[in-house]
């Protein structure tokens, strides 16, 4: 059997400074990340292929303005269902993921069971998203939103 600790991809500090990069700019060329960690571009690309190869980097993704798209008002939604039977917890799993305001969905421990982040124009559309599609949701049962003041990080 498999430990853990076998499983984890062996990273020095090179790789980890390379990850931060591109996790800044995944647009960055070679040559400017080069430059960053002081090596040749050469053996940066043989890394960030082999951290490709073993999974570290899963893919590369557009972070949007959600303000210039219209959709400004950002909430973390809690919820729990009422049901835990595998069969509900893939059925709500398969109506959030058809959901466009929802940007991002996790599966959390504690007093719920998910986590959402959800963007809308405004409190009155994060109103009727809650109510008709949310709300419409079956096996819904405690939700509770937070509303996000500002990003951080």
């Amino acid at each position: 059997m498999q430990s853990a600790a076998d499983s984890t991809t062996q990273l020095d500090k090179t790789d980890l400074k390379l990850l931060q990069l591109l996790q800044q700019d995944a647009r960055a060329t070679v040559k400017e990340l080069a430059q960053k960690v002081g090596l040749s571009t050469t053996p940066v690309h043989q890394r960030i292929q082999r951290l490709e190869s073993s999974g570290v980097i899963k893919n590369y993704t557009v972070v949007v303005d959600n303000e210039k798209l219209g959709r400004g008002l950002m909430v973390i939604v809690y919820l729990s269902l009422r049901q835990h039977s595998k069969g509900a917890g893939n059925q709500f799993i398969k109506a959030i993921q058809a959901m466009p305001q929802v940007i991002e969905c996790l599966t959390i421990s504690g007093e719920f069971d998910f986590m959402l982040k959800v963007v809308a124009a405004s409190m009155q559309d994060y109103y009727n998203f809650h109510v008709q599609q949310l709300g419409q949701l079956e096996n819904v049962g405690n939700v509770q939103s937070v509303f996000v003041m500002g990003v951080v990080k």
